[in-house]
C-alpha cells in the first residue's frame, strides 16, 4: 500500500471494495427504541425499524384506532351539552322534598322538633315565655292526625321523664300544650292522652318499687313529673274555674304508699323529694275535701324511722321532712289567697323574692324597708362596671345553668347531713 501526498491511504484496485465496504457498511442492525410512536404516524417513518418490530407496531396501531373509532361512534357526549354529569353523580335535586316543593333537605320529622325543643329549653329554661307560642305553632302543623297527636304525647312524656331536671319545664310545657294542641279526636285531646300515658306506669307501681336499678330509677322519675304535673296542670271545670287535676290527687297518694311500702332508701329518697316538691299543695288539698291523708303519711314516715333500718343519711331525710311537716312546710300560717295578698296580710308575700346584697354584704329583700334605696345602689353600682352585667342582670361569669345534676345533688345534701352529724 502506498502513500499520496495528503497522507490518506490508498487502496489497491483488488482491495478497495473490501475496504470501502468495512468503512461504510454499518454493519448490525439499529436496536429497537424504547417506546413506540404516537399513533397515527406513517408508514415512512417506520420504514428503518426491524421487520418483528413494525409487525407489533402495525396490528397495536391498527387496534386502537378501530377502538378510538368504536368509542366515537357509539358515545353519547355532546359538545354542545351544557355541562358534563358523571353518571356516578348524586344529584342535590334527589334531596327535594316528596311533595315537590323546593329545597334541599327533607322536612324534620316530629321527633326531631320535639328532641330540638326540649333541647333548647333544657339549657334555655328562662326562654320558656318567649318561645312557647312558636314552639306551639310548630308543633301544631305536626300534630293534624290521631297517630301523630299520640306520637306527640308519648315524645313529651319520654323526654319529661328522662331528662335531668326537665320534669318542672316539662310539665309547664305539657300544661301549655293542652290548652293550645288544636287536634282533639274520638280518642281524646293532649292533656287526656297524656293522663293516659301517666296511668299506665301508674298501673305497675307495685311491681316498679321492687324492681332493679334501673326500673326504680325509671319509676322514680315518673313519680317526680307526676308532683310536677298536679301543681302545673291547670284544668277548667265546668263552670269555668281553673283547678288542679283532681285524679293525679288520688294518684300520688296511691304512689307514696307504693315507695313506703317497699322501704329502701331509694324509694324513700324519692319519697322525700316528692314530698319537699308538693308536700303543702297536697296537705292543703287534701284539708280542704275534710281528709286526713297527710297525717296517715306521716305515720308511715314515723313507723319506718322506729323499724326499719335505713342508712343514717336517709333517716335524717325523713326526720327533717317531719319537722318541716310539722312547721307548715315552712309557713308561718295559711297564706291569704294570691289574689287578696298584701304585704301587710300576708307574712309569706315577699317568700319567694330574690335577696340581694348592698356593698359590704349586708342581705335585704323587697321586705326590706329601705328596699328601693339599696336597690338603687346596685343599679348604680352596674353602670360602673358595664361588662360584669349582661343585659338581664345576671353575672356574665356566672355559669348559666344553675342547677345541679340530680345524682350530684344529692351527694351533695347527703354530705351536708353527714356532716352536721359529725359536729353533733
Amino acid at each position: 500500500m502506498n502513500n499520496n501526498n495528503n497522507g490518506t491511504p490508498s487502496s489497491s484496485s483488488e482491495g478497495g471494495d473490501t475496504v470501502r465496504s468495512s468503512v461504510f457498511n454499518p454493519g448490525a442492525p439499529l436496536r429497537q427504541p424504547r417506546t413506540s410512536p404516537p399513533v397515527g404516524e406513517s408508514s415512512t417513518e417506520t420504514r428503518g425499524l426491524p421487520t418483528t418490530f413494525n409487525s407489533g407496531y402495525n396490528n397495536s396501531s391498527s387496534t386502537v384506532l378501530k377502538t378510538a373509532d368504536s368509542l366515537v361512534k357509539n358515545s353519547k357526549l355532546s359538545a354542545a351539552a351544557p355541562e358534563f354529569v358523571p353518571s356516578s353523580f348524586a344529584s342535590c335535586q334527589d334531596d327535594v322534598y316528596i311533595d315537590g316543593s323546593e329545597g334541599y333537605y327533607n322536612e324534620p320529622s316530629l321527633a326531631d322538633m320535639v328532641q330540638d325543643f326540649v333541647s333548647h329549653l333544657t339549657s334555655s329554661p328562662g326562654s320558656f315565655e318567649v318561645e312557647i307560642d312558636y314552639i306551639t305553632d310548630t308543633l301544631n302543623g305536626y300534630a293534624t292526625t290521631e297517630e301523630a297527636l299520640q306520637e306527640l304525647v308519648e315524645l313529651i312524656y319520654v323526654q319529661s321523664t328522662s331528662v335531668p331536671n326537665f320534669s318542672y319545664t316539662g310539665a309547664r310545657l305539657c300544661n301549655h300544650l293542652s290548652q293550645h294542641i288544636i287536634l282533639s279526636p274520638s280518642s281524646g285531646n293532649f292533656r287526656q292522652l297524656l293522663l293516659q300515658r301517666c296511668r299506665t306506669e301508674y298501673e305497675l307501681r307495685d311491681q316498679a318499687v321492687k324492681g332493679d336499678e334501673g326500673t326504680r330509677k325509671k319509676f322514680h322519675a315518673y313519680v317526680l313529673f307526676l308532683g310536677e304535673l298536679y301543681i302545673n296542670l291547670e284544668v277548667k271545670s265546668g263552670k269555668g274555674k281553673v283547678g288542679r287535676a283532681e285524679v293525679l290527687l288520688g294518684g300520688l297518694k296511691d304512689l307514696l304508699n307504693a315507695l313506703f311500702s317497699h322501704p329502701d332508701d331509694p324509694n324513700l329518697i324519692c319519697a322525700v323529694k316528692l314530698l319537699k316538691l308538693s308536700g303543702s299543695i297536697l296537705e292543703d288539698a287534701w284539708k280542704e275535701k275534710g281528709k286526713s291523708d297527710m297525717g296517715e303519711i306521716i305515720k308511715k314516715i314515723k313507723d319506718i324511722l322506729s323499724d326499719t333500718k335505713c342508712s343514717q343519711y336517709v333517716r335524717q331525710m325523713l326526720s327533717k321532712l317531719v319537722e318541716l311537716q310539722s312547721s307548715n312546710w315552712g309557713r308561718v300560717y295559711t297564706a291569704a289567697v294570691s289574689s287578696d295578698a298584701t304585704p301587710d296580710n300576708d307574712p309569706n308575700y315577699f317568700m319567694n323574692e330574690p335577696t340581694f346584697y348592698t356593698v359590704d354584704g349586708t342581705p335585704f329583700t323587697a321586705a326590706d324597708p329601705e328596699y328601693s334605696e339599696k336597690y338603687q345602689e346596685i343599679l348604680d353600682r352596674e353602670d360602673y362596671f358595664p361588662d360584669v352585667y349582661e343585659e338581664n342582670g345576671n353575672e356574665s361569669f356566672c355559669d348559666e345553668d344553675d342547677e345541679m345534676d340530680p345524682e350530684i345533688e344529692e351527694a351533695f345534701e347527703k354530705f351536708c347531713l353527714e356532716a352536721e352529724l359529725s359536729r353533733k
